[in-house]
């Protein structure tokens, strides 16, 4: 890849390293800090342009393509020193790796990547730790305060699979761990709600059901009930922002220590019983490997916290 910079416009060559992924995912990435919602803007008002021609974001590139970036002004730079430092403190267990891909056991609290007031993220932690790996890119995404298995591409052909099959809802089997308020009444069941993102006046990201929104699917396993919540598992038959805690909530379920769709009340009281956290875990991955064709079926077990709060009910 090859850049040149003429009145603040620069233009991408792309390479073979490059080709065959999205525009709109490979603008995310370059434009590290800018806000999604702009980059769709510039590519759909014409101002990004591939060989001199306007494109929609669901355009591919191709080797050799010439793509045409607007100035755009960068919120904030992620800082790697920041990241350099934590290296030798933080250790994020690995719980499958080879030469394509890494799966991570990611803790609750931590984000996937820098920015919005972080100076770094899982994936700027793991390439200051990785200093000679020429590829390191999420997969995918988790909530800041959701733990479990989050999966980084090493090689651009692994991670323009990956990406395929996410898309098609039913090549990659995911399933969270969440404790709910009060009784789950259903062995099993479909949630299907339109949900739509927005902000709050202090610049939030929270998603709310809508007409306007996107369609979204979850099925919703109990597991065991208790006077008072309810341990499921969750089948994200679609992968949309906060679904299975929109979910949850708006079936009349928050899930427990959730500060964005969960009771204030609850919540309070439960840390008084220990627990601090939200409690939704991303515990199992079933996916066929990317590039070997091998089934792989992934699990981390819930973390210490969440597994001793379910001690702690299962004494009663």
């Amino acid at each position: 890849m090859t850049d040149t910079s003429k009145a603040s416009v620069t233009l991408v060559t792309i390479g073979a390293d490059e080709c065959g992924q999205r525009v709109d995912n490979f603008l995310l990435r370059m434009l590290k800090g800018v806000p999604k919602s702009h980059v769709y803007r510039i590519v759909r008002s014409g101002e990004v342009r591939v060989n001199k021609g306007r494109i929609d974001v669901t355009y591919r590139l191709a080797e050799g393509d010439v793509l045409r970036i607007p100035p755009v002004r960068v919120a904030e730079k992620v800082d790697t020193s920041s990241a350099s430092a934590a290296a030798t403190q933080v250790e994020i267990p690995v719980i499958f790796e080879d030469d394509a891909l890494i799966a991570l056991n990611k803790p609750s609290g931590m984000a996937v990547h820098g920015g919005s007031g972080l100076s770094f993220g899982v994936i700027e932690l793991l390439r200051a730790q990785r200093p000679q790996a020429r590829f390191l890119e999420l997969v995918h995404r988790l909530d800041r305060d959701t733990s479990g298995i989050l999966l980084v591409a090493k090689k651009r052909s692994a991670l323009t699979k990956l990406h395929e099959m996410l898309r098609d809802n039913h090549q990659i089997d995911k399933r969270y761990l969440a404790l709910v308020e009060d009784v789950w009444p259903h062995t099993r069941n479909h949630v299907k709600l339109k949900l739509l993102k927005f902000e709050t006046p202090d610049g939030e990201r929270r998603v709310k059901v809508s007409e306007d929104g996107l369609s979204s699917h979850t099925v919703v396993n109990r597991r065991q009930v208790w006077a008072d919540c309810s341990l499921v598992e969750c089948e994200l038959k679609t992968g949309r922002t906060h679904q299975i805690r929109v979910h949850l909530a708006q079936s009349g379920h928050p899930i427990l220590g959730d500060d964005k769709y969960g009771e204030p009340a609850v919540n309070r009281a439960l840390q008084k019983r220990g627990l601090r956290r939200m409690f939704l875990h991303a515990w199992r991955l079933t996916l066929i490997h990317p590039l070997t064709g091998d089934k792989l079926v992934l699990e981390a077990p819930l973390p210490d916290e969440l597994q001793s709060f379910l001690n702690v009910l299962n004494a009663k």
